[in-house]
C-alpha cells in the first residue's frame, strides 16, 4: 500500500492555537483520519505547537495501540492512520454529559487547583465527542445546577495537592509536617494509600512510619510542607482498604465504636427517618411520636457536634459520657449568652 499525500496547508488550514490540550489532542486525532492525513508542519501551525509538543502528542497516541504511520523527518514528515483503522466514535449523550457535570460540580471546591483544571479539560474533551445533541442543548449550566457547600479553601494548596497526588499514584514515601488543630506541629514519615474527599475538603489516609505504620488520616490544608522521595517507592498493601478506616465513624474521624442511642423529638423525626446517618442505624418510632436512633459508631467531634446541631430536640439515652458531654456544652453555650455569667468559668 502506498504511502497518502498530504493535503496542502491551504487547502483546508484553521487557526485553532487556542485549543486547550484535550480538545487538540481530539483534532489531531481528526485531522490524521482525513484523507492524505497532515504533514508536521501544518499540525504545528494550526495548533501553535512546536516539534517537542507535537512529538508527545504523538507518542500520547501510540500509547493507546493506534495504527498511526509516519514518513520523512522533521517539518517535513508526513502522518496518517493506517487505512485499516476505523475509530469508534466515544458516544456520550445528553443525559450522560448532565451527569459528568454534575460529578464535576463535586469538586468545585478544588478551584484554583491544577487538579480542577485538568477535570475541565476532560469535561471538555467529552463534551467535543459527545456529538450534536450535547452542542446544541443550550443552557445545560443553567438548567442543573449543584448548591455549593460549605467548603475548605484549597487555592493556596494547589503544588502541596499536586504532590501528594503524585506520591498517592507513584507510590512515594514521604516527609511531612503537619499541624493539628490546637496542637503544635509535628514531622511524620509517611507512606501516602489514598486521597479522600469529605465535606468538600481533602484528605489523606498514610500509614504512619514512625508509629508501628498506623494509617492515620491527615486533613490536607494542614500541612505545612508536604515532599515525596522521588525514585523511592513502597509497596502498597494487598490487605488494605480504606473504606474499613470509616466504616464505624460518624464521618470521617474513627475511634472505638460504642453503641449510641439517641432519641429525638417529634418536630424532627421526619426529617431523621428520611436519611441514612450510618449504616449501622436502627430506627424506632416511639409513643409520643418521637424517633429513636440507634447506631454502632466511634464518638468523636463530628458526631457531638451534630448531636449538638438538634437543641433541645435530641435526648442522649446512651452512653453515658456522650449524654454528660452534651450537657456540658449546652450548659456551656447557656452561660455565654447570659449577660450575668458571660465570660466565667
Amino acid at each position: 500500500m502506498g504511502v497518502p499525500l498530504a493535503q496542502p496547508l491551504s487547502a483546508s488550514y484553521r487557526d485553532e492555537s487556542n485549543l486547550n490540550k484535550s480538545q487538540k489532542f481530539v483534532r489531531i486525532l481528526e485531522a490524521l483520519q482525513e484523507p492524505g492525513g497532515a504533514n508536521a508542519y501544518d499540525l504545528m501551525s494550526r495548533f501553535g505547537l512546536d516539534d517537542r509538543t507535537l512529538r508527545r502528542y504523538i507518542s500520547d497516541l501510540r500509547a493507546l495501540d493506534l495504527p498511526l504511520e509516519a514518513e520523512g523527518r522533521g517539518p517535513d514528515r508526513r502522518l496518517w492512520m493506517n487505512a485499516s483503522y476505523r475509530r469508534q466514535r466515544v458516544q456520550v449523550n445528553l443525559l450522560e454529559m448532565i451527569s459528568l457535570k454534575f460529578g464535576r460540580s463535586a469538586f468545585r471546591f478544588l478551584e484554583g487547583t491544577g487538579f480542577a483544571e485538568d477535570m475541565d479539560e476532560a469535561l471538555e474533551a467529552f463534551t467535543t465527542l459527545g456529538g450534536a445533541a450535547i452542542a446544541t442543548a443550550g443552557d445545560i449550566d443553567r438548567k442543573f445546577v449543584a448548591v455549593p457547600e460549605h467548603r475548605k479553601d484549597h487555592t493556596r494548596d494547589a503544588d502541596l495537592i499536586d504532590e501528594v497526588l503524585s506520591a498517592v499514584v507513584y507510590q512515594n514515601p514521604a516527609t511531612a509536617f503537619y499541624a493539628k488543630v490546637g496542637g503544635t506541629t509535628r514531622r511524620y514519615n509517611l507512606e501516602p494509600l489514598t486521597l479522600a474527599i469529605y465535606k468538600q475538603g481533602l484528605y489523606l489516609f498514610a500509614r504512619d512510619t514512625g508509629a508501628e505504620g498506623r494509617i492515620k488520616t491527615f486533613a490536607i490544608d494542614r500541612f505545612r510542607s508536604f515532599k515525596r522521595t522521588r525514585g523511592a517507592h513502597f509497596d502498597y498493601p494487598e490487605d488494605y482498604d480504606p473504606s474499613a478506616l470509616f466504616a464505624n465513624a460518624f464521618g470521617i474521624i474513627g475511634g472505638a465504636p460504642q453503641d449510641v442511642v439517641l432519641r429525638f423529638h417529634r418536630r424532627v423525626a421526619p426529617y431523621i427517618q428520611e436519611r441514612v446517618w450510618h449504616p449501622s442505624q436502627r430506627l424506632t418510632p416511639v409513643s409520643d411520636g418521637g424517633l429513636q436512633l440507634a447506631m454502632h459508631v466511634g464518638i468523636a467531634a463530628e458526631l457531638v457536634s451534630w448531636v449538638m446541631s438538634f437543641g433541645p430536640d435530641v435526648y442522649v439515652e446512651g452512653p453515658a459520657d456522650l449524654a454528660e458531654r452534651v450537657r456540658r456544652l449546652h450548659t456551656e453555650a447557656a452561660r455565654g449568652l447570659d449577660p450575668a455569667t458571660r465570660g466565667r468559668r
